[in-house]
C-alpha cells in the first residue's frame, strides 16, 4: 500500500470523553484512518457501548480526567499496553451556564479543573513520553467562547481560553523535539441535546445561521476530519495553531 500523508496507520491515540459528540467523531475518523483508539471517560457502560460501535481498534479506560493523580499511571499502562501514544486529544470537559454574578468561585475552580488543569497534567504526562521518542501531536478541543464574547459562560470561556495560551506555550517549548500541539475551536456542532435547544428556540437558530457564512450547523465528523488532518504528517508543520471548525462562524458578519 502506498504511503498517505493523511494516515495514521501504526498511531495509538488516546482521546479524552470519547464516547460521545465530539470526541466520538474523532475516534471515528481515527480508526477510518488507521489508528487505534483509546477512548476515555467517567461511565464504563457509554464507553464500552461507543468502543462496540467503533469495532475492534477501539479501546476504553475509565478515567475522570479532573483527577491529575489518575493520569501517571493511565498513560503509564497505555505506554506499556499499546507501545506508544502517538496523539492525545484533550476534549473531555465540562459546562456550566449562568450568569457571572450568579457563578460561585467553586464552580469556577471546578470548570478549570476539568478544562484546563486536567489539560495541563495528561498533556505533561504524555509528553514525558513523546519527547525523548521525538514525535507526537497533542490536539486541545477549545471552543468559539474563546474567540469571541458569549454571555453566561465565564468559567467556560475563560477556561477555553486558557487552552489556547496554554497550546501556544507548549508548541513553542516543545515543537523543536518533534512534538506538534494545535487546538480546535468547534463551532455549534450537532447532538442530541444541542438540536432539541434549538427546537425550542427557532430564534435563536436562525440567529446563529444568519451569522454562520456557510448556513448550517456542523457534525462530530467534521472536527473528526479536522483533528484527523492536524493528527497526521500532512499537517508535519503546523503547530501553535488554533483551527476554527465553524462554517465561518468566528467570522461570520
Amino acid at each position: 500500500m502506498s504511503y498517505h500523508p493523511h494516515a495514521l496507520n501504526e498511531k495509538v491515540a488516546l482521546i479524552t470523553g470519547g464516547s460521545r459528540g465530539i470526541g466520538y467523531g474523532i475516534a471515528e475518523q481515527f480508526i477510518l484512518a488507521g489508528a487505534t483508539v483509546i477512548i476515555t471517560g467517567r461511565e464504563a457502560n457509554s464507553l464500552m457501548l461507543a468502543c462496540k460501535q467503533l469495532g475492534s481498534n477501539a479501546h476504553y479506560r475509565v478515567n475522570n480526567v479532573d483527577d491529575s493523580s489518575q493520569h501517571q499511571s493511565l498513560i503509564d499502562e497505555l505506554e506499556s499496553s499499546f507501545g506508544h501514544v502517538d496523539i492525545l486529544v484533550n476534549n473531555a470537559g465540562q459546562h456550566c451556564k449562568k450568569p457571572a454574578l450568579e457563578t460561585s468561585e467553586a464552580e469556577f475552580s471546578a470548570v478549570l479543573e476539568t478544562n484546563l488543569v486536567g489539560v495541563f497534567s495528561l498533556s505533561k504526562r504524555c509528553l514525558e513520553y513523546m519527547i525523548p521518542r521525538g514525535n507526537g501531536s497533542i490536539i486541545n478541543i477549545s471552543s468559539m467562547s474563546a474567540l469571541f464574547g458569549l454571555p453566561q459562560v465565564a468559567a467556560y470561556s475563560s477556561s477555553k481560553s486558557g487552552l489556547l495560551g496554554l497550546t501556544r506555550t507548549l508548541a513553542s517549548e516543545y515543537s523543536g523535539t518533534g512534538v506538534r500541539v494545535n487546538a480546535i475551536a468547534p463551532g455549534f456542532i450537532e447532538s442530541k441535546m444541542f438540536l432539541d435547544i434549538m427546537a425550542k428556540d427557532p430564534h435563536r437558530e436562525e440567529r446563529i445561521l444568519q451569522r454562520t457564512p456557510m448556513k448550517r450547523f456542523g457534525s462530530p465528523t467534521d472536527v473528526g476530519h479536522a483533528a484527523a488532518f492536524l493528527a497526521s504528517e500532512a499537517a508535519s508543520f503546523i503547530t501553535g495553531v488554533c483551527l476554527p471548525v465553524d462554517g465561518g462562524n468566528s467570522i461570520g458578519f
